[in-house]
């Protein structure tokens, strides 16, 4: 059995360092396309990072234990609902976004734009680190630590601001609105989903409601920010591994 990781936007597969630590069995931290690395042409929208990932998982054999974290999350519960992968469970910690009645934060909403958001990430691309302005130090609000904040800034050029805005523009107005169709019954392979309450941008209402939706398991992380996994590793590893017993038993 291998556990799978996926990271999110605007980051790097070294979120997962501090939970992998204390995870004796064998795990992959995939790094996606464009952040960090270079992006195929052909790789427009979240429809082909989908695709993606379930050849990344394929390559890997399996099966595996899927653990996704925002855009690998959204990533992860799009592969376990339309794709044949080797994937013996699942874990989000960003649900609300696949409910109907979400409405994409700030930033996202910029970035949707053109050029707005050319100009926000240009813009987060030229400041100084530690001036307040730049990606990383703006995500260090939630819960992002020092250490990945200079590797995301390190990371994020051009390549990184482009994958970024294709990302978002192909998920207008929210991933109910393509991608859940479906994903609009119970799910066929066990799920967990996680609502970490002390992010900003929380909605545990609407991922409590997804996990009701969907037949999975649910759990909030009382006072756990966005990056519940940074923030305190060793609650997020016994969470993860409580969910995995559960399937063994």
């Amino acid at each position: 059995m291998t556990i799978v990781f996926v990271h999110g936007v605007p980051e790097t597969p070294s979120v997962w360092n501090s939970v992998r630590a204390l995870l004796p069995e064998s795990t992959v931290a995939l790094r996606l396309p464009g952040f960090g690395s270079a992006r195929p042409a052909h790789m427009r929208d979240k429809e082909d990072y989908a695709a993606w990932l379930a050849e990344e998982l394929r390559a890997i054999g399996g099966p595996v234990d899927l653990v996704g974290h925002d855009w690998g999350a959204h990533l992860a519960m799009r592969v376990v609902s339309s794709y044949d992968v080797p994937v013996r469970s699942w874990v989000s910690d960003v649900a609300h976004g696949w409910h109907p009645e979400y409405q994409w934060h700030d930033a996202a909403t910029l970035w949707q734009k053109s050029p707005e958001g050319e100009e926000s990430l240009a813009g987060l691309r030229a400041a100084v680190p530690g001036s307040g302005a730049t990606f990383g130090d703006v995500l260090r609000s939630r819960g992002m630590s020092a250490e990945l904040a200079q590797e995301v800034d390190a990371a994020h050029d051009e390549e990184m601001s482009a994958a970024i805005l294709a990302l978002y523009r192909s998920a207008w107005p929210n991933f109910h609105a393509d991608w859940g169709r479906d994903l609009d019954g119970p799910a066929e392979v066990p799920g967990l989903l996680l609502a970490p309450t002390g992010d900003p941008m929380a909605r545990p209402e609407q991922d409590r409601e997804m996990a009701r939706r969907l037949g999975t398991g649910f759990e909030e992380l009382d006072g756990l920010t966005h990056y519940w996994m940074l923030q305190d590793p060793e609650r997020g590893a016994a969470v993860l591994r409580r969910f995995w017993s559960s399937l063994d038993s």
